[in-house]
């Protein structure tokens, strides 16, 4: 009996890795977020259970304990469990969360990397985050804290003077915000900037600006 948490990519089905196509294929049963490309899913056998854990900013989201619970129960029983994330497990996909859950249950698991959309949805909009004469550094940081944290963790003043480039996850509710705060500490409000919707799917669509003109016009689109 083992878990998987999978990477399933940032939604362009043929970046899925070949292994986490082998394990979706063997799965007796797969906890799928969101995100999860329908082919992925297609690659099922058949009397597979599928079983939808998808969350939404704003919108209906499962509960992120009866996830972890759903986990522990069905790896303790044997047979083999796909938890398929969007993007990379590790990469702002709660699969620290869930890997602690199934460590203190006793359960085996597997940590199956994926590609994360914050590389990915640049890299097919043309936007290289890393560059010898641009940017010597990445920086991937949420836009979109726990509420229910006593104070942020994100600290966005040490990132206005961070020397490279910034990639900020689900940021677009709070991009005015955002942005504001980088420019009062300091960062400088002309820098090129981008807002990625869909990335690396056939809609993905790219809005182009500055740091100080990003949100508006993002919000305008």
């Amino acid at each position: 009996m083992t878990v998987y948490l999978v990477g399933a990519g940032p939604g362009d089905p043929v970046l899925l890795t070949t292994r986490a196509l082998q394990l979706i294929a063997a799965a007796d049963v797969i906890v799928y977020d969101r995100l999860i490309p329908a082919e992925a899913l297609a690659g099922a056998r058949a009397g597979a259970e599928l079983i939808y854990a998808g969350k939404q900013g704003g919108g209906v989201s499962a509960d992120q304990d009866e996830i972890e619970r759903l986990l522990v129960d069905f790896g303790s029983a044997g047979g083999t469990v796909v938890r398929l994330k969007g993007g990379d497990p590790f990469v702002f996909g709660r699969g620290g969360e869930e890997a602690e859950a199934l460590a203190e249950a006793g359960v085996p698991f597997e940590i199956v990397p994926g590609v994360t959309a914050g590389v990915a949805a640049p890299a097919y909009a043309g936007i290289p985050v890393t560059h010898r004469d641009a940017a010597s550094a990445v920086a991937l940081v949420t836009g979109h804290e726990d509420p229910s944290k006593p104070e942020p963790a994100v600290d966005w003043e040490a990132l206005a003077v961070f020397p490279g480039t910034l990639v900020v996850y689900m940021g677009i509710r709070r991009l005015d915000a955002i942005t504001e705060r980088l420019i009062a500490a300091g960062r400088s409000p002309r820098e090129p900037a981008a807002v990625i919707e869909r990335g690396t799917l056939p809609d993905q669509r790219v809005i182009e600006g500055t740091l100080e003109t990003i949100a508006a016009t993002a919000a305008s689109e």
